[in-house]
């Protein structure tokens, strides 16, 4: 049996295992949360290098992206080079396939016209691919990277926009704790009403589930949301406050939609090598074999 493990900074009330097969190997798929210590993170990827086919960093990103520039997190590449044996990965790697190609398959099988369409994309350097995907539909996208990430009331209105703020901030930025950039432990679990005119003014909310659910009012009619992890609760959460329709840019399994993190560690395992080694060809021949795809649920 193969075995992936997510190691995340998030909240330890959203573990979750299951054990499922996929192109007929047999895998376990567990998250564990830390509740936002680095330090336990670090020392759970120390303990279980070598035992795991492949450790998935979830509630931080080890990259960053902008364009064609990629900026390494400090307190990511701490947990990460606790490994000597097993791989780890952030979900880098599929962001830029399985992330940009959500839009079209939108686009193709449910009839989704983003031409004028307002999108927030609450982070567009953790999801570059997807952000240039809406783009290129026609889309009037807004990025939150400076509003929810840093707290200054500055929208961006364009990925060049977002390139050139991403050049000058991200060096800075990525040295910070990442706490103070991204919520962590029990910080995943409080909400706050700063901002929330830039979620009444679009149609579309997309990006990383925690920004979404930190800034999200209670009135959400009609909206679509495209985002990553979700759990039951969060379903039926998104359901109360009226939202139309919800895409996971994962596959379910049992209940739960796992992260870019997990998936690609699942990839990995069933090539049997490390990232570095994994083409962008490679990524989408085993998508396209695993039948990975996105996750809609008409909710309202």
């Amino acid at each position: 049996m193969k075995t992936v493990l997510s190691v995340s900074l998030g909240s330890s009330k959203r573990n979750h295992c299951v054990e499922t097969s996929f192109l007929g190997v047999p895998f376990r798929i567990e998250r564990i949360g830390t509740d936002g210590d680095l330090n336990k993170a670090m020392q759970i990827v120390r303990e279980l290098d070598g035992q795991v086919d492949a450790f998935g960093l979830g509630g931080i990103d080890l990259y960053l992206y902008a364009g064609d520039r990629r900026y390494i997190i400090r307190d990511a590449y701490k947990i990460a080079r606790q490994a000597k044996m097993s791989p780890v990965v952030d979900g880098s790697g599929l962001k830029n396939t399985l992330e940009r190609n959500v839009i079209t398959f939108l686009q193709k099988n449910h009839g989704l016209d983003l031409r004028g369409k307002p999108v927030l994309m609450v982070c567009g350097v953790d999801r570059f691919g997807m952000a240039q995907s809406f783009v290129d539909a026609g889309a009037i996208v807004t990025f939150g990277d400076l509003v929810f990430g840093l707290g200054l009331p500055i929208p961006l209105k364009s990925l060049k926009s977002l390139e050139r703020t991403a050049k000058v901030v991200a060096p800075v930025v990525c040295r910070l704790p990442f706490k103070f950039i991204y919520p962590t432990g029990k910080k995943q679990e409080k909400n706050s009403s700063r901002h929330r005119y830039l979620y009444y003014k679009a149609d579309i909310i997309a990006g990383d589930y925690h920004y979404i659910k930190k800034y999200m009012p209670e009135e959400m009619l009609n909206k679509i949301v495209i985002t990553n992890t979700v759990t039951k609760d969060d379903v039926e959460d998104l359901k109360r406050r009226g939202v139309k329709v919800l895409v996971t840019t994962t596959p379910e399994l049992n209940g739960r939609s796992f992260g870019t993190n997990v998936m690609e560690g699942v990839l990995l395992a069933l090539a049997g090598k490390r990232p570095e080694n994994m083409t962008e060809d490679e990524y989408s021949d085993l998508l396209a074999q695993t039948g990975f795809g996105p996750r809609v649920e008409y909710l309202n």
